[in-house]
């Protein structure tokens, strides 16, 4: 039994030791493309707060403010099944996740203070758990079926691993999809919270239907779809440059 114990233990140190090594060398940036209908605009409004930014705050600051913001959002959703007020504060704290999750980067780039492998790991860690949070939240509100909620959630994460894999074989970052990229979501998300304020059905085909079940399962459905439309695209790339 002691041997296993010692053997295990000099494999993970091994294997820990190997991948500190491979983290150390031969990293490049991946190229960012960004190219959806906000991006232009965007850009200029996170420079120009970023120039305003006081010193002492920097980008791990903005990054757990985002983190913090979007928990928020799951705790004010859960909170929303019993008084919908917790919409207002869920538009807050979405608006608050854009302004921390956005800025982290510009923040760190304008002022040369980039960690492009911890900030690359760190941000779209702190996403993940962000993520499953708000869907939680949402789920547990009642606007929307838990099963919706969980096919976004799941839609996502694919649409994530995908983007991250193409990240690292490909060399290149997607941040949209067709126009569409994680502001246009928070947009499509404050306009669903605003429309729930007034009534959470929409009517179709003479029958009322939850908004935001019709909405997650669009948006579950697009993901998914954006995410297959990808792998086979980057499939076929990589196959061509590793032909045998």
């Amino acid at each position: 039994m002691n041997f296993v114990v010692i053997a295990i233990f000099l494999l993970t140190k091994e294997t820990v030791m190997a991948t500190a090594t491979g983290i150390r060398t031969g990293f490049t940036n991946a190229l960012r493309i960004q190219e959806s209908f906000t991006a232009s605009l965007e850009r200029k409004a996170l420079r120009w707060l970023a120039q305003r930014m006081p010193p002492w705050v920097n980008s791990d600051h903005l990054t757990a403010l985002g983190f913090a913001a979007q928990l928020g959002a799951g705790a004010t959703f859960a909170a929303a099944r019993w008084n919908r007020s917790g919409l207002v504060a869920a538009i807050a704290c979405i608006a608050l996740n854009w302004f921390g999750d956005s800025l982290d980067g510009t923040v760190a780039r304008l002022r040369n203070r980039q960690r492009p492998r911890y900030g690359f790991y760190v941000d779209h860690m702190v996403d993940s758990f962000g993520a499953s949070a708000m869907m939680a939240g949402l789920a547990i509100s009642g606007f929307a079926d838990w099963r919706i909620a969980a096919a976004m959630l799941v839609a996502f994460l694919l649409l994530s691993i995908e983007a991250y894999l193409a990240t690292y074989t490909l060399g290149s970052f997607r941040l949209s999809y067709g126009k569409f990229g994680p502001t246009e979501i928070r947009l499509l998300l404050i306009a669903g919270c605003i429309r729930l304020m007034i009534s959470p059905y929409v009517r179709l085909a003479g029958h009322n239907y939850r908004l935001f079940d019709i909405g997650g399962a669009a948006a579950a459905a697009g993901m998914l779809g954006m995410c297959l439309i990808s792998a086979v695209a980057h499939t076929r790339a990589l196959y061509r440059q590793e032909k045998l």
